[in-house]
């Protein structure tokens, strides 16, 4: 089957059919060219959702640590990677699909050109053939026509009686001309036409065949590389499918390594405090007011001595009771005053504790809502230097166990740092012998600015873990003698269970808790912590290096160089207590001022 044979006479139709194939082509080719951009814009979609729901992180602290996070945002990095998958098929089709139809539809417009161009210079030399035939043959028509005529009017004047010689002889003449002329145009007349048979045989079996065959090539090639696009159409596709298959495996794992029991866990690690439930309220006893009321002073040791043992267990139970959230906080409203924890006496000169139902009603109520003292100072940046001082670089603001964690954690940190830097001394001092044992390779004493440096950054950074492993040691024997000290029978501790800082920060040491010499109790304690009628003595002066803003509440603000009165020593909480000639009183962080102390201050009020 052959259209130079089958379809000889139809040049037109198969123009119009080539055209159309490159049409076809040309259409498939934006098929592709809007698929590829389906593609770019679904990967470009999917990698702006993974962007939009992957954790921003500033810090470590902010990475994920549940195991239900983590699976998240495994399953993110491989949408990530889902993404670029999508993004390889829309360039391999672009590579090997679209970019070859447009290259092939260009060079098929050029050979379809060049075809009908020969097939129609064919056409036109057939044509110019065919004219000149028949111009040949009209002109051989119009000779015989005229030779005709010549004999009819030689025939005419030799049968006329009445004509000349003169006459028929010319006659004669004019019928031979007419003659000779007819036959040359029958010679020229058979000439071109043989001569356009000739052509003609050759046009419509050589010429026409072999151009038709070409352009019937061409569109088989066509046909063909339609084929080859379709099939590559679909391998940019099927290539990335086990790629696809182990970014859609990686979620299926990342489902399984969620677990419930780790998660829990963390929740505990990340938020448990180190310290111990409240214990149970006291027994009050109110009976005993009554019993003092009536009697006319011959109450028996019994009784006295009963009421002593009552007063005591009660002191020791309310002794080791712990507030909610770790610390009791200050209160604002309404203040817990001395009249609610009062001494009676017995007429034989015994003293005994009574309580009213105040105390009782106040520490429900603290309980449900109370709000420590002063704000933390998240606000501040982390990490200060030594300089700037250790307002939140021992961590004070934290409860025990998360103080630890991060207590640990900067250790371990600072371990790592301090190998890094004993390792560049190694190789510094290697470096040094090497370049004494060959001057020619360097100077040694280039490198002694870096080894002084390395020096003195790993003396720092053995400070720092000191420093670190000091505060780490205070909050392990806290946590660990927390247990004893709970069911001591100090009956400091029914009235506060530790000092705050300035911060909410929770003191929990024995020394710490009482104010002034051991055996003042009661009313001097509730005095100095609740209604501070009497401002307390200065006890020094300091100086302020660096200026202070004391946004939060109970914090003093200060300017550098300002002066300031020391009413109260820092507790080890990093917080000082000082008062402006004004009389306005307040903490400053430590690390801040440069102390000064009297020592022999009359009513200083020190902490042991």
């Amino acid at each position: 089957m052959s259209w130079g044979t089958e379809l000889w006479d139809q040049f037109d139709s198969l123009d119009k059919h080539t055209q159309w194939g490159i049409d076809f082509l040309e259409r498939y080719a934006k098929f592709v060219k809007e698929r590829i951009e389906i593609e770019q814009n679904y990967a470009k979609q999917l990698r702006n959702l993974v962007k939009k729901y992957c954790p921003k992180r500033s810090s470590k602290d902010e990475e994920p640590r549940f195991t239900s996070c983590i699976a998240f945002f495994n399953i993110l990095n491989e949408l990530n990677d889902y993404a670029g998958q999508r993004e390889v098929v829309a360039e391999e089709m672009a590579h090997r699909v679209y970019g070859e139809l447009m290259r092939y539809a260009h060079d098929l417009k050029t050979e379809r050109k060049m075809h009908l161009q020969e097939g129609r210079k064919a056409q036109q030399y057939l044509d110019m053939c065919w004219k000149q035939m028949d111009n040949s043959k009209k002109k051989f028509e119009r000779e015989c026509r005229e030779a005709e005529k010549a004999q009819q009017s030689y025939e005419r004047l030799d049968n006329d009686t009445n004509a000349t010689k003169a006459d028929v002889e010319k006659a004669k003449q004019q019928l031979n001309l007419r003659t000779h002329m007819a036959d040359e145009n029958k010679n020229e007349y058979a000439a071109q036409l043989q001569n356009f048979n000739g052509e003609q045989h050759k046009h419509f079996y050589v010429v026409i065949p072999q151009i038709y065959k070409q352009l019937q090539e061409m569109d088989e090639r066509r046909t063909i590389k339609l084929s080859e696009c379709y099939r590559g159409f679909a391998d940019s596709e099927r290539k990335v499918i086990p790629i696809i298959s182990k970014c859609l495996e990686g979620m299926i794992l990342a489902a399984k390594s969620v677990d419930e029991r780790r998660d829990s866990q963390m929740v505990v690690d990340s938020f448990k405090s180190g310290f111990e439930p409240p214990g149970d309220f006291p027994f009050e006893d109110y009976s005993q007011h009554i019993y003092r009321t009536i009697s006319d002073g011959t109450i028996s040791a019994s009784k006295q001595e009963s009421g002593k043992v009552d007063a005591k267990t009660t002191v020791g139970k309310a002794k080791g009771k712990l507030w909610l959230f770790g610390k009791k906080p200050k209160p604002q409203s309404p203040p817990l005053t001395p009249t609610s924890l009062f001494t009676s006496s017995t007429p034989n000169g015994s003293q005994f504790l009574t309580f009213s139902i105040e105390p009782v009603h106040y520490c429900m109520n603290e309980i449900k809502t109370g709000k420590p003292r002063i704000p933390s100072f998240r606000s501040l940046k982390r990490g200060w230097s030594v300089k700037m001082g250790p307002a939140l670089e021992d961590f004070s603001h934290l409860p025990p166990e998360q103080r630890r964690k991060k207590l640990q954690q900067r250790i371990d940190e600072l371990n790592r740092e301090l190998q890094k830097e004993s390792d560049q001394k190694d190789a510094l001092n290697k470096m040094k012998d090497v370049y004494e044992k060959n001057p020619q390779m360097g100077d040694p004493g280039s490198l002694q600015p870096k080894l002084a440096e390395t020096m003195n950054n790993i003396d720092r950074l053995r400070m720092e873990i000191h420093k670190n492993e000091a505060w780490l040691s205070e909050v392990e024997g806290k946590t660990g003698g927390r247990g004893d000290r709970r069911h001591s029978s100090d009956i400091n501790h029914l009235v506060t269970q530790g000092r705050e800082s300035p911060e909410g920060s929770y003191t929990d040491d024995a020394n710490q808790e009482v104010r002034g010499p051991p055996q003042q109790h009661g009313h001097h304690e509730f005095d100095d912590e609740f209604e501070d009628d009497d401002p307390l003595p200065a006890i020094g002066h300091c100086k302020a290096i660096y200026p202070f803003d004391g946004h939060n509440e109970g914090t003093l603000a200060m300017k550098e160089g300002e002066v300031l009165y020391i009413i109260e020593e820092d507790k080890g909480d990093g917080w000082t207590r000082a008062r402006r000639q004004n009389g306005e009183e307040g903490y400053v962080p430590t690390s801040y001022i440069d102390v000064t102390l009297e020592k022999n201050s009359k009513g200083a009020v020190t902490y042991i």
